[in-house]
């Protein structure tokens, strides 16, 4: 079928739209000033702040429902929903909250269903593990017109937020809903794709589609990515409203914006740095340090000495170092439990590439302890989107290797994902 470009201009060009193959202009930037994005610089803005800015332009004579969770929020910590509810200028209608809930109480793998929101008096609706059909009836029930997504992503194929994303976006479409994506900063920065593409042979909801383990891209790049690549056979109506004064480089820290923990187990930036590697763990029987303080970054089980921190500095891996580390879950795998392992500490996030990182953690802790083993489920090869990575080092492959093996479909990705790269620095 044969797709139009489409661009919405607000003041400042405000937004960027994109149906289908053609992509979006980029949308204008200042050039910032002030404390806490470096010299010179002004905190972000994001596609929220600019919205609200222009007076909610793009959504006038829309019924609303907005797609958000805990980090949907401006720069003083006022949720999104609690701002646009009593303002004349939007018609909210409804919510629709993801893994974990819009207000966030829920743990990993669950939601919290659909109740009314005590704040406001508005429908909150489960979007969770819903999609297709089922997830455009729910947008069909709910009475909206336009369907806005604002979630802060932590920049790992497997963290569900994204495959939220791509499920509304196909859900709108089936429904002949439109779609505004409100950009937010990837936390890790854009710099880079890096680890195994997905084989779509392995696609599940940590992973529906071919993108790289650690993407290198914004919610609203990856909206427009999944709209021209995947979607294109029935493209939603996408707008996406980006940010001003976010580079590429930037880590969350440089940002001025005030980090609200996406999930219960990513509560700091921190966390997200390593965990599109550390994440790996998941798919074995150690303990990825949920139920600890220090999720993702303290790794470990029962049985596990100084070996496996000793073997992982040998690696001498760049801009990070691992300490030999003890703790107990308090629930989780090893709940109560005193288990060994390591603590990941990064020393220079610029040099630090969190999954070949995790790939070498996985490999040395194969190779120091007796007990290891991958999740009876396989679960590894969802993480990782194939099953080479785990053949590969059972096997006896090295870090090298492993990382070498995926290396062509990787640079497939980069060259693919240039396309639809909307910010520079």
């Amino acid at each position: 079928m044969s797709l139009s470009r489409r661009g919405v201009l607000a003041v400042g060009a405000l937004a960027a739209t994109a149906a289908g193959t053609g992509g979006a202009a980029a949308a204008a930037r200042g050039p910032g000033r002030g404390p806490g994005h470096g010299p010179g610089r002004d905190r972000v803005r994001t596609g929220f702040d600019r919205l609200a800015a222009d007076g909610y332009r793009l959504l006038r004579g829309q019924k609303v429902g907005v797609v958000t969770n805990p980090t949907g929020v401006t720069a003083d910590v006022t949720h999104i929903v609690d701002v646009m509810h009593p303002d004349d200028r939007v018609n909210l209608t409804a919510v629709f909250g993801p893994e974990h809930g819009f207000r966030g109480t829920a743990q990993a793998g669950g939601s919290e269903g659909r109740y009314d929101d005590p704040a406001t008096g508005l429908p909150v609706y489960d979007t969770y593990l819903k999609s297709g059909q089922d997830l455009a009836d729910i947008f069909t029930a709910s009475g909206v017109d336009t369907v806005v997504f604002d979630i802060q992503d932590a920049g790992a194929r497997f963290y569900t937020y994204i495959w939220t994303l791509y499920d509304c976006m196909e859900a709108a479409a089936l429904a002949g809903k439109r779609l505004v994506v409100l950009d937010r900063p990837n936390p890790v920065t854009g710099r880079a794709a890096l680890g195994p593409v997905l084989d779509p042979a392995y696609a599940t909801f940590v992973g529906r589609r071919e993108i790289a383990q650690a993407h290198g891209m914004t919610v609203a790049e990856l909206a427009l990515f999944f709209n021209a690549e995947f979607l294109h056979e029935n493209p939603v109506r996408l707008e996406v409203v980006t940010m001003e004064g976010w580079r590429r480089s930037d880590f969350f820290d440089a940002t001025g914006l005030p980090w609200v923990p996406p999930s219960p187990n990513m509560p700091t930036p921190e966390t997200a740095l390593v965990y599109s590697g550390t994440c790996l763990f998941e798919g074995t029987n150690l303990s990825e340090g949920r139920g600890t303080t220090r999720p993702f970054e303290l790794l470990g089980a029962e049985g596990i000495d100084r070996r496996w921190a000793a073997a992982a500095n040998a690696l001498r891996l760049p801009g990070v170092a691992f300490r030999e580390a003890y703790f107990a879950p308090t629930f989780s795998k090893f709940q109560g439990k005193t288990v060994g392992g390591v603590q990941v500490h990064v020393q220079d996030r610029e040099a630090f590439d969190p999954v070949r990182t995790g790939i070498a953690l996985l490999v040395t802790a194969k190779q120091t302890w007796s007990g290891f083993a991958w999740r009876p489920d396989n679960w590894i090869d969802k993480l990782t989107g194939n099953a080479e990575v785990r053949t590969m080092i059972d096997a006896g492959a090295d870090t090298d290797a492993v990382v070498a093996a995926w290396r062509a479909d990787l640079t497939a990705f980069r060259a693919k994902r240039r396309r639809y790269l909307r910010y520079g620095g």
